[in-house]
């Protein structure tokens, strides 16, 4: 979670968990985490539900982790449905917990992603309110969200991005991960951009093997992500049959990680989905990764 835009000798590497539901999904998590601990992430970061509804347990989750583990961890947090001295206690809580960071989001409402934005009594609307919050009850390092395809509000305003991004900076995030990065060139922009206006911010591009061709679609709309076309026809030639679909994956997402890490990404972050096989795949395969036993 360091500031440095340039790339070290090897990428850093982080991974992203969401908080289990019951006994078996834990389970199947402290395996991931064993698995994918062996190559010594910088962090880990542990999400929220939309509308905040896995408060209690993402806590959890990440306090276990960083416990268990000994693995650098943040703590997701967001504007949903929590008064700003809610958001102040989380965030004592966050410490109390030993965690390592925030990374610090709007959210997605309690419908999703598309659904109308309300603003809770006495809380806030935007994420760049959030930080400023944090920075100014904490010294916790504060990460935040980027958008390569440009954030559905800005309506393809990329400029009105690299703004929204660079408040943050001023208010005091010292990093940001982004959505998922199915095209390099448009990682390489929002970078580019974010530099020429002076930006220190560490950009972690986020990876994500995608291993269901119908999964990978519905995120993509959610999220108002992009994907080439081309790649887009790669996985619907094969969305019945998971085997190749999940071997795509791999091949795709290995050659975005060494795309993005020849522009100067200072790491890669996973949205592992919980799963260590996908991912432990990926990294495998890398050649700038030193090989783990």
């Amino acid at each position: 979670m360091t500031s440095n835009v340039s790339s070290p000798a090897e990428p850093q590497i982080s991974f992203e968990f969401f908080p289990p539901k019951d006994e078996t999904g834990q389970a199947t998590l402290d395996k991931t985490v064993e698995v994918l601990g062996a190559y010594s992430p910088a962090f880990v970061s542990v999400t929220y539900g939309a509308g905040g509804s896995t408060r209690d347990r993402s806590l959890k989750t990440a306090t276990g982790i960083k416990q268990t583990a000994g693995i650098p961890t943040i703590g997701h947090l967001t504007c949903v449905g929590a008064t700003r001295d809610e958001l102040v206690a989380e965030v004592r809580s966050f410490e109390a917990a030993g965690l390592d960071g925030v990374l610090a989001l709007r959210g997605d409402p309690v419908g999703g992603p598309a659904a109308p934005w309300t603003t809770t009594e006495h809380g806030l609307t935007h994420a760049d309110e959030l930080v400023q919050l944090i920075g100014s009850v904490s010294s916790l390092p504060v990460g935040v969200a980027a958008f390569p395809d440009i954030h559905p509000a800005s309506q393809g305003n990329l400029q009105h991005d690299i703004d929204v991004l660079l408040r943050k900076e001023e208010l005091g995030a010292t990093f940001a991960i982004t959505q998922f990065v199915f095209a390099s060139d448009r990682y390489e922009q929002l970078v580019t951009e974010l530099e020429k206006r002076g930006s220190k911010l560490a950009v972690y591009p986020g990876i994500m093997p995608v291993t269901s061709y119908l999964q990978i679609v519905r995120m993509l709309e959610l999220s108002g992500g992009h994907m080439p076309t081309a790649t887009r026809m790669r996985f619907a030639r094969f969305q019945n049959d998971p085997e190749s679909v999940r071997a795509l994956g791999i091949d795709v997402a290995v050659q975005i990680c060494e795309d993005v890490f020849a522009l100067g990404a200072p790491g890669l972050h996973f949205y592992t989905l919980n799963q260590s096989e996908p991912t432990k795949s990926v990294l495998e395969r890398l050649s700038m990764i030193t090989k783990r036993p």
